[in-house]
């Protein structure tokens, strides 16, 4: 929040970190992850303009969070599980807002495929999401 649009300057150097935070889980409490998305959700909200162009990378990295995060048998909490599968679904829906409705273009064939209700429920929110 403190940048602001002032973000766009460094939008490259933060996709590189935001992408490997998200790849690795950092224990029960998944402070780093979750502080990872609400880092995307402030520079999707202030660098919205820039965002369109970043959703080959982005796109992908969240979707795969969501699986990461259902399908992990780990020690984490189900709050913090829900606390991620939310974030992301957040962040999925601001991208889809700022790129004009092409996130939920990409994922009408990942709905369709996706036979886990938890999942599919978070990207039911984001087609639904207006």
């Amino acid at each position: 929040p403190r940048l602001g649009i002032h973000v766009c300057r460094h939008l490259k150097r933060l996709e590189r970190v935001v992408l490997g935070y998200l790849e690795v889980p950092d224990g029960p409490g998944e402070e780093a992850r979750l502080a990872v998305l609400e880092t995307l959700r402030c520079a999707v909200e202030h660098a919205w303009p820039r965002m369109p162009c970043r959703l080959p990378v982005l796109l992908p990295a969240l979707l795969k969070l969501l699986w990461d995060v259902h399908t992990d048998p780990g020690p984490t909490p189900e709050p913090v599980r829900a606390a991620l599968l939310q974030g992301a679904t957040e962040c999925l829906a601001l991208l889809d807002r700022c790129s004009a409705g092409q996130v939920k273009v990409l994922l009408e064939g990942v709905y369709e495929s996706c036979e886990d209700g938890r999942v599919r429920e978070c990207i039911r929110k984001v087609r639904e999401d207006t």
